[in-house]
Formats: C-alpha cells, structure tokens, sequence
C-alpha cells in the first residue's frame, strides 16, 4: 500500500497516541516524576512521529530509513524510561499506564522494523526519485528571440 500522507500510515497513528499517553501518564504522575525525566518521556515519546514524519516528507528512501532507525530509537528511549518507572514504588498506582504504554512503544518499534526492513529490500529509492523520472516534458514557451 502507498501512502500520500503521513498522517495515514498506520506507525504514525500509533506513535501520537503513544505521545498523548505519555502526556497523559506526565500529567497524572505530576510531582512523582522528576522535572528531568518528565522533559526526557516528553521529548523521546513525541520524537516517534515527528521522525517518522520528517523522514516521509524528506522525499529518498535512505533518508527515509535513516529518520526512521531515529524513530525506532526513540520508541526504545520510551521503554526504557517506562521499565524505569515501572520499578518506583511512587508510581505502583500507575502500572496499568505505564504498560500500556510500553505495550504502544514495542509495536511501535515492531512496525517500524517491518517498514524498514521492506524499504531495505525494495527497489524504489524514493518519491523524489520518482517524481523525476516521471515528469512530463515541457515543450519551451513564450517569444522566440529576434
């Protein structure tokens, strides 16, 4: 399946709704997470997408893996922040949470490897390729010189 727009793939949807449950999860902890920490979950949670974005609009396939492989790291950031939480004794009350939100940030980083991995073995190398060597040529106009 192709796709025009971001917003559209599947990855994408999946990688906001774990910024928001991130969000969510900062803004119900409140105090119980360290000033730190709560910008580090904020900033890696929301990095998914916008990498994925980012790397989609880019135009080359190789770019495209690259911010994906960002995107995927960041996933893994997500986790590993949440394995973190998922140990502290204040936050206990939060589990359910925290395991959703682990849950959203593996298949995340599962998707990405599936996309990845078909775009490795593809021979497209991109949209901006693409465009290119689909063009329609343009016959000159306006006034011939005198």
């Amino acid at each position: 399946m192709t796709y025009k727009r971001f917003e559209d793939v599947p990855v994408w949807q999946d990688a906001i709704r774990l910024a928001e449950m991130a969000e969510d999860f900062l803004l119900e902890a409140g105090a119980r997470v360290t000033r730190g920490k709560h910008d580090q979950l904020d900033r890696c949670s929301l990095s998914v997408s916008n990498n994925i974005a980012e790397g989609f609009e880019r135009g080359t396939t190789k770019e495209l893996l690259a911010y994906l492989y960002i995107a995927r790291g960041s996933a893994g950031e997500v986790r590993s922040m949440m394995r973190f939480f998922d140990r502290r004794p204040a936050l206990t009350h939060y589990k359910p949470q925290i395991s959703n939100i682990l849950a959203l940030s593996e298949s995340c980083s599962r998707q990405i490897r599936a996309w990845a991995d078909a775009l490795q073995k593809s021979d497209i190398k991109g949209q901006r390729h693409l465009i290119s060597t689909t063009k329609p040529t343009r016959k000159p106009t306006g006034s011939a010189s005198r």
